[in-house]
């Protein structure tokens, strides 16, 4: 039997559809005109965040979906002032901070931050916006994320295998492999921990060693620079389990590190 579908929910389909296309157009003079409408104020703009920051498709409420383009950062405050949610997620646990921040847009950041945005993103999710941001080598992401409370020391739900070794990435760990030197400055900045050690007991029915970020910088031949502010920041200088090898850089760490014993 054939069931027509309410008037009031074609309506509100038809008014999502209006407003994605004001966002993926980028045109937040008619966005502002749309919200200023009361028609257009009746239903609730969740998912809306993410239309103006990502590339893939969002469904609504009311079973509307359509693609929108990054990094618009009016239409965004525009949605936010308008009572979108500011942490919705999408199907990977991703929140539009979350996806703010993979796409370093920093304007788009600061508008959802301030707009009261977890700076952690959501616990369901592998990875956090502190992570990424690590990893990615994004310094002003990064201060603003742990100005707003992010937490410094944030744990991977992924484990990664460096060297042979078992670890769960964290932010110090992250930078420091990549090569971000500011990031990891910043995070000791902001209280990280410098005998950082983040592998489990048990890793797929493996027991592990615990690994510092010291002795990790120095596997993957880091530099001095980043032994010595792990130094400088209260580092454990006897916890690495030291091996010595052919690169110049890693002996020159391990030189420095030896003179602090």
């Amino acid at each position: 039997m054939l069931q027509l579908r309410p008037v009031e929910e074609d309506e509100s389909a038809v008014e999502s559809l209006e407003l994605n296309r004001a966002v993926a157009d980028n045109d937040h003079i008619l966005l502002a005109e749309l919200l200023s409408q009361e028609r257009y104020r009746r239903y609730p703009v969740r998912a809306s965040p993410f239309l103006a920051l990502s590339e893939f498709v969002v469904h609504h409420d009311h079973n509307a979906a359509v693609s929108f383009p990054v990094g618009h950062l009016r239409c965004l405050q525009l949605l936010l002032a308008h009572g979108a949610e500011v942490d919705p997620l999408d199907v990977k646990a991703q929140t539009p901070l979350f996806t703010a921040v993979c796409g370093r847009y920093l304007s788009c950041v600061l508008a959802l931050l301030r707009a009261g945005a977890n700076p952690n993103g959501s616990h369901l999710n592998n990875s956090s916006p502190v992570l990424t941001a690590a990893r990615e080598g994004d310094p002003e992401i990064l201060r603003q994320l742990l100005q707003h409370g992010a937490e410094v020391n944030a744990r991977s739900k992924v484990t990664l295998w460096a060297s042979g070794v078992a670890v769960c990435s964290g932010p110090l760990y992250l930078s420091a492999i990549y090569g971000h030197l500011d990031c990891f400055k910043i995070l000791l900045l902001y209280g990280a921990d410098p005998n950082y050690n983040s592998p489990e007991e048990k890793v797929i029915g493996r027991a592990t060693q615990q690994k510092t970020v010291l002795e990790l910088c120095l596997r993957h031949g880091c530099g001095v620079e980043y032994i010595q502010l792990l130094i400088d920041f209260g580092a454990n200088v006897y916890l690495p389990t030291l091996i010595i090898e052919k690169s110049t850089k890693q002996n020159e760490a391990v030189e420095l590190l030896l003179k602090e014993r």
